[in-house]
């Protein structure tokens, strides 16, 4: 499994603990329009969650530039290198 993969893998994890009632499929190309649950608060709690998880701090600019959870887990991926 390739560390992007893995990376996906931890992130729909927290993804289906935080929006249980999502049945569809999480990947790269997901975006909060996909998912019915993901508003404001809950978009924070999700990003808090992935910083917790990674042991990574985020900024708001860096946030800002997410555009789905391909480029947050390329983000992942960079910070953590």
């Amino acid at each position: 499994m390739s560390i992007h993969n893995a990376y996906l893998t931890q992130v729909a994890d927290i993804m289906r603990d935080l929006f249980d009632e999502h049945t569809g499929p999480i990947t790269e190309a997901t975006t909060a329009r996909d998912i019915a649950q993901w508003d404001s608060l809950s978009h924070v709690r999700f990003m808090a969650l992935v910083e917790q998880e990674f042991g990574i701090r985020f900024t708001t600019a860096e946030v800002q530039t997410f555009t789905n959870l391909g480029s947050l887990i390329d983000a992942l991926i960079k910070r953590k290198s």
